[in-house]
């Protein structure tokens, strides 16, 4: 495994649409592999395959055990071509992103989203996220489509840059 280099903001990939992915192979598996050991180190809580130049639909999401409630399970997630088939609810929270280090702001997401993908296998997965989980999944699926979490801030005087304490601090509940 070899942690890869982030992609910043301003970097045309970030806003492209990455392209779908035909079947799960080696190279494939190699590189979600890649994925999570860099979003590990970064750290981060999500990572899109745009945020290290490859414009292709692979997500990868670490999310700590107890993040919502104190018995949620920790989740590690692989998904290829993932897709939201049904959102509801309504929740705005804190995001920040790999690609834009050292901002955060607060950006509205569905609270409870239905996603379809292939997993590692090849084969078909439909999960069900809410709360944290479903933000961190609809960050990484806007990264598949060229959208940053900036693009979705309401209020722009929420959009801040932080100091390293306090990134650092931000950091440990996570950036995607």
């Amino acid at each position: 495994m070899a942690i890869l280099e982030i992609v910043l903001e301003g970097d045309p990939r970030l806003r492209q649409k990455a392209t779908r992915i035909r079947s799960v192979d080696d190279a494939l598996r190699r590189l979600a592999a890649d994925m999570r050991e860099t979003m590990l180190d970064a750290p981060g809580v999500g990572l899109a395959a745009p945020q290290i130049g490859v414009l292709r639909r692979l997500i990868v999401v670490h999310v700590p055990a107890g993040h919502d409630e104190d018995d949620d399970p920790e989740v590690n997630l692989a998904l290829v071509n993932p897709e939201i088939v049904r959102a509801v609810g309504r929740q705005v929270g804190p995001e920040g992103c790999l690609s834009i280090p050292g901002w955060y702001g607060d950006v509205p997401r569905s609270d409870a989203i239905t996603v379809k993908a292939l997993d590692l296998d090849n084969k078909d997965v439909r999960l069900k996220a809410h709360g944290y989980l479903a933000r961190v999944i609809q960050h990484e699926i806007d990264h598949l489509d060229g959208v940053l979490f900036v693009d979705r801030i309401e209020d722009k005087s929420s959009l801040r840059r932080v100091e390293d304490d306090e990134e650092d601090e931000r950091m440990d509940a996570g950036a995607a």
